[in-house]
């Protein structure tokens, strides 16, 4: 069977990518600021936002190893393109939803839109990015979260002064669409696998699957975005609950994005130092449960200058966190075994960081109604910390910026035919060692 050399892109296009999963993110984060509007127009309860908080999730929580094996037949940048079309269509629709009902269900369809491109973006990231830009790009992309929370909440506080809550849905629809034609103009045409390929990518998702590496990624992602969505999910509330007027609850939740974003960017220099996984994992998890504490434990209503102080320590919380996700996506192609499927290590993963996103908001806002406050909040930071901690000191502490790039080098530049053109099964016969 011939080999033939994937295409490398342009150099920029993983730029491109990052736009898409801005785009995507926006998506998620353009609902904190609408909230009370919506509570005020659609009667929804406190669980119900929370629910429409993470139902964008739900799908990412179902069908991330079913988007994987989507990726293996039809390629990995039509799942990206596809992710967009859906987008549009599911912002396009809640704009016209007239019950709680109908909004959730448009969220649904936003949410198979953002599985789609969250899960295919890095490896479309990893197959068109030089391997000196390649720790750099990474760290962007784990960082579009962060910078999708900046933007939406900031715009949104902004805007939603001025215009309905509809129309800034059918302005992010548009948005949504925006990277489409740059996507198909700038990111190489991928390999895929089609029908035929089928049995051959199912063995290889079986083969992932069975791995322990990507379920103990998964799951420190997951006690991550559970804690973080839960916090800034509903921050603009907590700041309107506590007699914030304006626009200031969603420009200083944008703030906390921000450092969020700014995180996971200086963590991906960081790690271009060689510094081990575990160095940056169990500090960050640390560092969250610490400054939650400060930020939900301590009546800061009391003191003076108390919301100043309040504000400071989840900026903290959320820019320590943004050390995470920089991390751990860094790691993704160390996580697919010999044999193995790329795209399906990232969907499990995917998952597993989903399952934590939705379940996050609905139990903050759970939690705060059976508590009478937001003052429980630490309960959930703390207790997914420990198990983030805990589960880090599982993983490998080889792996290092520098063991990942010659891997990561190695998986992609020979590859199969259209059988396996999206896997990333060539790996070094030893483990690697840190440098």
């Amino acid at each position: 069977m011939a080999l033939k050399t994937r295409p490398s892109g342009t150099g920029s296009s993983w730029i491109v990518i990052v736009s898409a999963g801005v785009a995507a993110g926006l998506q998620v984060w353009k609902l904190p600021p609408a909230l009370p509007f919506l509570r005020h127009d659609l009667s929804l309860t406190l669980v119900q936002a929370g629910t429409l908080l993470g139902i964008v999730q739900l799908a990412g929580m179902l069908g991330g190893l079913a988007i994987s094996l989507l990726a293996e037949l039809i390629g990995e940048r039509r799942c990206l393109s596809g992710g967009l079309v859906l987008l549009f269509l599911g912002s396009a629709g809640g704009g016209l939803a007239w019950s709680a009902g109908s909004l959730l269900a448009s969220r649904a369809v936003e949410g198979a839109g953002f599985i789609l491109v969250v899960v295919t973006g890095p490896g479309l990231i990893r197959h068109g990015t030089p391997p000196g830009r390649f720790t750099t790009a990474m760290g962007f992309w784990g960082a579009y979260q962060g910078i999708s929370t900046f933007a939406g909440l900031i715009t949104g506080a902004l805007v939603l002064q001025v215009v309905p809550w509809r129309v800034w849905w059918w302005a992010m629809a548009v948005l949504a669409l925006a990277p489409l034609p740059w996507v198909l103009a700038r990111v190489p045409r991928d390999d895929a696998g089609g029908a035929r390929g089928a049995a051959a990518a199912l063995t290889r998702i079986g083969r992932t699957v069975r791995a322990p590496a990507p379920w103990t990624v998964g799951l420190v992602f997951a006690c991550y975005t559970l804690p973080w969505m839960a916090v800034v999910g509903f921050l603009p509330t907590i700041y309107r609950d506590g007699g914030m007027t304006g626009s200031w609850p969603g420009i200083l939740s944008a703030v906390v994005g921000a450092a969020n974003a700014i995180g996971s960017i200086t963590t991906a220099a960081l790690m271009k130092r060689g510094l081990p996984a575990r160095a940056l994992l169990v500090p960050a998890f640390a560092l969250m449960a610490t400054t939650s504490l400060s930020a939900f434990a301590v009546d800061w209503q009391t003191l003076r200058a108390g919301t100043t102080w309040q504000f400071l320590c989840v900026v903290a919380f959320s820019l320590t966190g943004g050390a995470i996700p920089a991390t751990l996506l860094r790691m993704i192609g160390e996580l697919t075994p010999t044999g193995g499927s790329a795209p399906a290590a990232m969907g499990l993963v995917q998952q597993l960081f989903n399952t934590g996103s939705f379940i996050g908001p609905a139990l903050a806002a759970w939690l705060a109604t059976r508590t009478g406050g937001w003052h429980s909040t630490w309960w959930i930071t703390c207790a997914c910390a420990a198990v983030g901690i805990a589960l880090s000191l599982r993983l490998s502490p080889r792996v290092t910026a520098p063991a990942v790039a010659i891997a990561l080098e190695k998986a992609t530049a020979p590859v199969g035919d259209s059988a396996t053109a999206l896997t990333t099964s060539a790996h070094p016969s030893k483990p690697p060692r840190d440098r």
